[in-house]
């Protein structure tokens, strides 16, 4: 299953300007997604991190890998569900900037009714960015 960004922004609790996916590529529901997100250099982080040289925060990475997390978690259909964070382990490894486009790739460790735990992987061509794991609670 693929989800453009019209599809995506209506699912995601989150709006303009904190959505960071812009288009799933593959969602096999409750098992594996893989997104992108395109690092333009006109967006407003980067007013500020940092005026000489823009960087992509991880705080932002791991953001988009949890709305990643919570299509796959919805199996890309809308929710009334709240998505928060229970724990998240991340290694950030090469610096993402304007010009790239990340892609996150998410795969189920475990499912529950209430939340779940995702391993996650940011790339930006085949060079690894970021990995770890997040643990979510949906209420």
């Amino acid at each position: 299953m693929k989800l453009d960004f019209e599809q995506v922004r209506e699912i995601l609790p989150q709006k303009y300007p904190f959505l960071l996916i812009d288009e799933v590529i593959e969602l096999d529901p409750g098992k594996r997604i893989v997104a992108l997100k395109n690092i333009t250099g006109n967006e407003q982080i980067f007013v500020g991190h940092f005026p000489k040289k823009a960087i992509f925060p991880g705080a932002y990475i791991i953001e988009a890998m949890a709305q990643a997390g919570i299509l796959l978690w919805s199996g890309g259909q809308p929710s009334d569900k709240s998505f928060l964070f229970s724990s998240v382990k991340m290694r950030f490894l090469v610096p993402v900037v304007p010009g790239n486009q990340l892609i996150i790739e998410l795969n189920m460790v475990k499912q529950v009714s209430i939340g779940g735990i995702v391993s996650a992987v940011a790339k930006v061509g085949d060079k690894i960015v970021s990995k770890g794991e997040l643990t979510f609670a949906a209420m």
